[in-house]
């Protein structure tokens, strides 16, 4: 078949109505026949598929940019998902960790009926009993003034392989003699190394062991082993002597089947046998949970991301369908096959989606990078990198999301007869919205303003999804403005130890003017001293130094002052008595308390949990209670949600604290929201521990001022009365930063402005088609006397209303998903988020929040406006 033009004569480009598509030498784009035929056909297919991508270059800016977003936000939400848990189970698995570590009474039960618990229905595998005890370990090298090592759970092992907790060594040798002892990598303290000498406390008497061995139990089993006869010595002979069972369960995929194999492997047991136990589940969130947090809202970016590509992206190949018509009806004409046109679409979408991915699989992973360095830390791991099954997944399906948007213009495109789509102008057909635009010229307004009103009924189907891109702009920013205030809040709250104006901590650093944060007292419950499980770094020696403040930690993590992660400092605290009285006497102290914090022993938790004890009334200090009340009376307390999760205790029970034989009862009346300490810290009045800690000294003081005093003035003063005594006053607030929660607020940002800026550009992507489609309109309202500045106007108007509607409809579903993705976040660390730090819209932010879709659609719509009013009228009114 003869082409369709002559042969020799220079073709022209189908880069505007009207034009023709330059001709590859030798025929048509899809009538050649064989096989030449067809790759002259793909030739000039390409072709057009290439010029159309770089004329539209607004167009595609938005697509890269959107599918950017969605994929890198995608890439994140999964990559952190799969790469966190990855090393706990791969490190668990490896070592057979347990599923359940069960303390017993050793005075209720003998060591035969423990073993025969491991036959138990649903028990895989069991190991032990193993004598167990509370015992207090430190460094004979010495340690600050003042300071008593916390309790560690020390278990008397033969072996380190076992059927169950195959102990990994890092260091030197299991215990083989009496005198050895062998220390987790959680339990170990700067300076300490093999061959170092420790000074071990219990209630059967104190001895030195040498440190044979490092070793490492993912499943937490212990914080050190030593031979079971020396075990049994340093216990003595009462009730500091328990023995540990270690359980494998058939199925213990969730909460409820590890419960139910807890009651399996007590059933038939002595009342009172089982004095506690832990959760392998517990153990896992511990060491998930700072990346874990980040999973809830990143995922809601990504999802919003993936449905903005979707719409923005059916939007713009629409767009370019409806501009082209007259195009497409010239590609028709001369050769090309409806297959072939719809083609072209879709992959003129395809194209800068497919760059826009391979962009966000990069951004993903970059994003991921200093999250996935806690976790390697937590286990100390090689390089962790989002799995690729993951960078190659998430691209494919957004790809194909892609595909499936810009399909139903791209069919709509291959179905339009040829005849038609050659007749067929750019300008909206006659009629459309015409009855709308009269109806608003009675509206007392000037013209320009109500002929922006009418534009949007002109393309009806248009103007609806540029609405629901600006309205996900604005859930967008109702979304980051609620995590934000949400994150604020919960930082504030979080901190049980930072209720009042100014603290004030008996213990000073040497050489700093100032008390160093929350940080500096957080208790060694599981990791670093002072850190969670995965934010520390490992020193030369082996030990974990603290690398920064987290999600708990530095929320008013007040660790025992003795657990500073630095070289030991010889540190004499204060004298609290004349804190105290230096408190009282400078002017402007309106009240205060004081608070102590030590480590105490609680069954089923290994190394124990804080205990903090106060003296005066804290009742009404602001205290974020999620149930319950306050204590109030002796023997009662409060503990937050991980203690009652780990403990299985509930508001109204009672549990047991130990310490080198001496116990307390406490009654938990109220679940407190504290982050610090792990959420293991339990808090209650002096008088009711006295039996327990007697010797304890309070080396914390909460400070609330009188009305009218300056808090800058108060610090000074009180620090220039506690210089010759010892100790340092802060402000409260230098206690309230968060690394984490600081990362998590620039995330936020980052992918909220990325939305935000791609709603805008979907706006001035419809608003420049919308302008070039009624050109010739505005080359008659311009004859007509419309000035430039007029002319803006009505461009504007076309879209703020718009963006009206959309802001109202996007906030609710902002708030909405704020409301469900927090707590959400909670769980996903093992706390529950205060109502009222979800709560945080208020009647005045929503209105604000509303005109977010006003801005957004202006801020697309003011270049092109700009475009429309220097369009010249002689050159608009030639344009058809």
């Amino acid at each position: 078949m003869s082409a369709p033009w002559p042969s020799g004569q220079a073709s022209t480009r189908l880069d505007e109505p009207g034009t023709a598509v330059p001709a590859p030498d030798g025929g048509g784009p899809g009538r050649g026949t064989g096989s030449a035929g067809g790759a002259r056909g793909g030739g000039a297919l390409g072709r057009v598929v290439r010029a159309g991508v770089g004329r539209r270059r607004v167009q595609t800016v938005v697509m890269v940019l959107t599918t950017l977003l969605a994929v890198a936000a995608s890439v994140l939400g999964a990559g952190l998902l799969v790469a966190s848990q990855g090393p706990f189970d791969q490190a668990f698995g490896k070592q057979q960790g347990a599923h359940l570590s069960a303390e017993f009474d050793g005075t209720k039960v003998s060591q035969a009926q423990l073993a025969a618990t491991g036959d138990a229905d649903g028990v895989a595998a069991a190991a032990g009993p193993f004598p167990m005890a509370s015992l207090r370990v430190q460094s004979t090298t010495g340690g600050a003034l003042g300071i008593t090592p916390p309790p560690l759970t020390v278990v008397g092992r033969a072996q380190a392989d076992q059927p169950v907790d195959k102990v990994t060594l890092v260091e030197g040798k299991w215990a083989a003699k009496s005198g050895e002892i062998v220390l987790d990598t959680s339990a170990r303290t700067p300076g300490v190394t093999v061959g170092s000498r420790l000074e071990v406390t219990g209630p059967g008497g104190s001895t030195e062991l040498t440190v044979s061995g490092i070793a490492e139990s993912v499943g937490e089993s212990a914080d050190a082993w030593t031979l079971p006869a020396r075990l049994r010595e340093l216990a003595g002979s009462g009730t500091g002597l328990g023995y540990q069972m270690l359980y494998r369960f058939d199925h213990a995929d969730s909460r409820a089947e590890v419960t139910a194999g807890k009651k399996a492997v007590s059933a038939g047991l002595p009342a009172g046998a089982l004095r506690g136990a832990q959760s392998w589940l517990d153990v896992k969130q511990i060491a998930d949970d700072n990346v874990s947090a980040f999973v809830p809202f990143v995922t809601a970016f990504a999802l919003i991301g993936l449905a903005m590509s979707v719409l923005i992206i059916s939007i713009v190949v629409s767009g370019a369908v409806a501009a082209a018509t007259r195009r497409i009806g010239i590609l028709k004409a001369i050769g090309f096959t409806p297959a072939q046109v719809g083609r072209a679409y879709v992959a003129q979408a395809l194209i800068p989606a497919s760059a826009g991915a391979l962009l966000g699989v990069v951004v993903g992973n970059l994003l991921a990078v200093p999250m996935l360095n806690e976790v390697e830390t937590a286990y100390d791991t090689t390089s962790l990198l989002i799995p690729l099954w993951i960078d190659v997944l998430v691209p494919l399906a957004a790809l194909g999301l892609v595909v499936l948007a810009a399909l139903g213009p791209a069919l709509r495109a291959a179905r339009l007869r040829t005849t038609e789509a050659i007749n067929v102008g750019r300008t909206p057909r006659e009629g459309r919205g015409r009855t709308v635009r009269r109806l608003l010229t009675r509206l007392p307004v000037p013209r320009p303003v109500s002929l922006g009103l009418a534009t949007p009924f002109a393309r009806p189907a248009r103007a609806a999804t540029t609405a629901a891109a600006v309205g996900f702009g604005a859930l967008a920013i109702t979304f980051a403005v609620g995590l934000g205030s949400s994150l604020f809040a919960i930082q504030t709250d979080g901190n049980p130890d930072s209720v009042g104006d100014v603290t004030v901590s008996t213990v000073g650093r040497p050489g700093a003017p100032a008390r160093q944060g929350a940080g500096d007292r957080e208790a060694p419950t599981r990791g670093a001293e002072g850190t969670t499980a995965g934010t520390g770094s490992r020193t030369d020696d082996g030990s974990r130094a603290d690398a920064g403040p987290t999600a708990r930690d530095d929320q008013g993590g007040r660790g025992d002052p003795g657990s500073a992660t630095g070289p030991q400092t010889q540190v004499k605290p204060a004298d609290p008595a004349k804190v105290a009285a230096a408190i009282r006497a400078q002017s402007g102290t309106g009240s205060y308390f004081s608070t102590a914090k030590t480590q105490v022993s609680v069954a089923g938790v290994k190394g124990g949990s804080p205990l903090v004890v106060y003296e005066g009334d804290a009742a009404n200090s602001g205290q974020r209670m999620l149930s319950g009340r306050w204590f109030s009376a002796p023997g009662e307390a409060v503990a937050p949600a991980r203690f009652l999760q780990a403990t299985g205790a509930k508001i109204g029970d009672t549990v047991t604290l130990t310490d080198q034989g001496h116990s307390a009862r406490l009654k938990l009346v109220g679940e407190i929201f504290d982050l610090g300490d792990q959420g293991m810290a339990v808090r209650t009045d002096a008088a009711s521990v006295t039996q327990l800690v007697p010797d304890v000294k309070p080396d914390h003081f909460t400070v609330r001022l009188a009305a009218g005093t300056d808090k800058g003035d108060y610090v000074d003063g009180l620090n220039a009365r506690l210089k010759t005594i010892g100790g340092v006053a802060t402000s409260s607030d230098d206690d309230r930063s968060s690394t984490v929660i600081v990362v998590m607020q620039s995330l936020i940002a980052m992918l909220t402005v990325m939305l935000v800026v791609v709603a805008c550009l979907c706006v001035l992507n419809t608003v420049v088609l919308d302008t070039r489609e009624r050109v010739h309109d505005l080359g008659v309202f311009k004859a007509l006397g419309m000035t430039p500045r007029q002319t803006v106007t009505m461009v504007l108007v076309s879209v703020t209303a718009t963006g009206l509607v959309a802001g109202a409809v996007g906030v609710p579903l902002g708030v909405a998903l704020h409301h469900f993705v927090m707590p959400a976040m909670g769980r996903s660390t093992g706390a529950e988020i205060p109502a009222a730090d979800i709560d945080v819209y208020g009647p005045g932010l929503l209105v604000l929040l509303a005109l977010g879709g006003v801005v957004i659609a202006a801020a697309g719509a003011l270049l092109p406006a700009g475009w429309a009013a220097r369009t010249g009228t002689a050159r608009a009114l030639r344009t058809e």
